[in-house]
């Protein structure tokens, strides 16, 4: 009964350590994320053009994504009718299933309403 308890305990802590060693990130992501931060906050003080902040921000995301051991993982992912296939980051909410897309009446024409129509019913 003693040795169960031991064992017990044993595996208790083991568990609790590893649970707090995933819970904290490592020091150097920490440090990473941190300049990240800073980068991007430096990247929108409104000193840069538009095409040199775009440029500041995708430097600093290339950076993170470095230190992370690299970039998210793309998804890919075909769409209903089989006609394309749709690559995204994991995470990423999926395109929209072309629902805003009718055929005519007569089956020749695809119509495709502007992106600012409202929804159709």
């Amino acid at each position: 009964m003693h040795r169960f308890r031991l064992q017990a305990t044993g595996l208790a802590a083991a568990l609790l350590m590893a649970a707090a060693a995933h819970a904290q990130p490592a020091p150097g992501l920490a440090q990473a994320q941190q300049r990240y931060e800073r980068e991007i906050a430096a990247c929108n003080n409104g000193s840069l053009p538009a095409p040199a902040r775009e440029g500041c921000i995708r430097n600093a995301g290339q950076a993170l994504d470095r230190a992370r051991g690299g970039p998210a993982t793309d998804v890919v992912a075909p769409t209903p009718d089989g006609r394309a296939v749709i690559v995204s980051p994991a995470g990423a909410t999926p395109p929209s299933s072309g629902s805003d897309a009718t055929t005519s009446r007569d089956g020749r024409a695809t119509i495709v309403l502007p992106a600012d129509a409202p929804p159709a019913k």
